[in-house]
């Protein structure tokens, strides 16, 4: 039953999450909306939190509390034709059955990674 919960709940994060991400690509899009968002995804991918990862669990909250609450945010303030456009794009691929997958994105991300850490090994072993 709570795993039922949560699955469904993680599963409109995504789809709400994806339709950020086509309305950011819609070029009719504020530039306000792909700032925050472009901030809120900063702010999902960074090491830097508000409260830090390494407190068990409770590091973890903000994480689970801050990103879903922005996204959700920008969905309500994001002009309404925007929002539709990009819900419908979403739910045309979902039953297309394709996902959305950047590989670039993904090897840009591990390489930022990779970078901090030889920095940090670098910096703090010498």
């Amino acid at each position: 039953m709570l795993f039922n919960r949560i699955r469904r709940w993680v599963r409109l994060i995504k789809k709400d999450g994806l339709t950020l991400w086509f309305a950011c690509r819609d070029p009719q899009a504020p530039l306000w909306l792909k700032l925050f968002t472009g901030l809120l995804a900063l702010y999902a991918v960074s090491p830097v939190d508000l409260i830090p990862d390494v407190i068990p669990l409770v590091g973890w909250v903000d994480d689970a509390v801050i990103v879903p609450s922005g996204v959700m945010l920008l969905l309500r303030m994001m002009p309404t034709p925007i929002r539709v456009r990009s819900l419908a794009y979403v739910e045309q691929r979902q039953r297309q059955g394709k996902k959305l997958i950047s590989r670039s994105g993904l090897i840009l991300l591990l390489l930022l990674w990779l970078a901090l850490i030889m920095w940090g090994v670098r910096h703090f072993m010498t």
